[in-house]
């Protein structure tokens, strides 16, 4: 197949981590970048020496872009990604796909009615690291998953994001910022989830920029800041996670799978790589396995990359709509559980992902 030409809209800080690799894949051809500020798209197309810079309505207007990555803030996602299928083009947004689950089926209903695909991150669950996790587990290495446990503790992002406000927004927070990175990698490792319970909340009414030219202004938090839940499974396993940015001592990247067997550390959910570790009951020691992980490194945008292969070969994404749209819903419910203290199910289900190819080197391949 031919390299894909694709355009980004959104020239933010998570543009660089996206064209740094999107620029050296073979499969791929960053043709544009565009943003609402219009120095910003052009400061980012003359650092990764991209033809072509402009504003998004120019970008969907040109008739050779088949693909746009979405990296606008998470409340336009929504907006973004509906007037990018209108305009014919697949869609790979960053993460959360949307803010509540009837945005989640707008976007749902549109990609049909334009015939076209969206993907969504996170991709770190295509990275080596978890994947060698769902392999292992895949393998019966810890026995009948049983459940899990997940963590992310941290002091929150104002003290090094210049445009921190968004983090606190409603489609920011602990849940919807960094939650999409644990619940995806959760529900690949144990499938859909039932129902949620949760108990939340929130230590500050404004934060301060702590970086960048707006450094010592304050802004509003409107979400809950700290998120403690209970998350069940439909196939009856049950898994505890904390979402917080209230903790002076960090503890991130937490994502543990317990078994009849035993216990499997799997690696950051935010990375794509990282050692696993290995707990057994039969073995009689508290000493792990050290198990490193194997298949190609991989960084953000090998999700853009599947998208583009499994398009060539008339196939779903990884990281599609329904993957996607499910987190969405888990999400919601976990904000919504928090405030009304009930148990709240969810509706929506998803099938867990294909295993990426061992082999697979996304940034050389141009597929078949």
């Amino acid at each position: 197949m031919t390299a894909m030409k694709i355009g980004l809209i959104g020239a933010g800080v998570i543009s660089e981590q996206y064209l740094e690799n999107l620029t050296k894949a073979k499969s791929v051809s960053v043709e544009m970048v565009s943003d609402l500020d219009v120095s910003r798209s052009e400061q980012r197309a003359k650092q990764y020496g991209i033809a072509s810079f402009g504003t998004p309505e120019q970008l969907l207007a040109r008739d050779d872009i088949e693909l746009i990555v979405n990296l606008t803030i998470p409340k336009a996602h929504e907006q973004v990604t509906v007037a990018a299928l209108k305009a014919g083009k697949h869609v790979w947004s960053e993460k959360p796909l949307a803010l509540d689950k009837l945005a989640a089926g707008r976007i749902r209903q549109q990609a049909k009615q334009s015939g076209r695909e969206v993907g969504c991150a996170p991709d770190t669950f295509l990275g080596p690291g978890i994947q060698t996790g769902l392999r292992l587990i895949r393998e019966g290495r810890i026995g009948k998953v049983t459940g899990a446990t997940t963590a992310f503790e941290v002091c929150g992002p104002e003290s090094w994001h210049p445009n921190p406000d968004f983090l606190y927004a409603k489609g920011g927070g602990p849940i919807f910022d960094m939650g999409p990175y644990y619940l995806t990698a959760l529900v690949c490792a144990l499938g859909p989830v039932s129902q949620v319970v949760a108990r939340s909340s929130q230590a500050r009414d404004f934060g301060v920029v702590g970086s960048g030219p707006r450094q010592g202004e304050k802004f509003p938090i409107e979400v809950p800041t700290n998120v403690i839940a209970l998350i069940d499974f439909s196939g009856g396993e049950t898994a505890q996670s904390s979402f917080s940015f209230d903790t002076a001592r960090p503890r991130e990247g937490v994502l543990e799978i317990h078994g009849t067997e035993g216990s499997l550390v799997i690696p950051d959910p935010n990375m794509h790589y990282g050692s696993l570790q290995l707990f057994r009951i039969d073995t009689g020691s508290r000493e792990p396995e050290e198990i490193e992980c194997a298949g190609e490194v991989m960084q953000r945008g090998v999700g853009v990359i599947d998208m583009i292969h499994a398009i060539a070969q008339g196939k779903r994404p990884r990281a599609d709509i329904e993957l996607a749209a499910h987190v969405v819903e888990v999400m919601q419910a976990l904000e919504e559980a928090a405030t009304s203290g009930k148990n709240v199910k969810i509706e929506s289900t998803t099938k867990s992902p294909e295993l990426v190819d061992v082999g697979f080197n996304p940034w050389n391949s141009v597929g078949q």
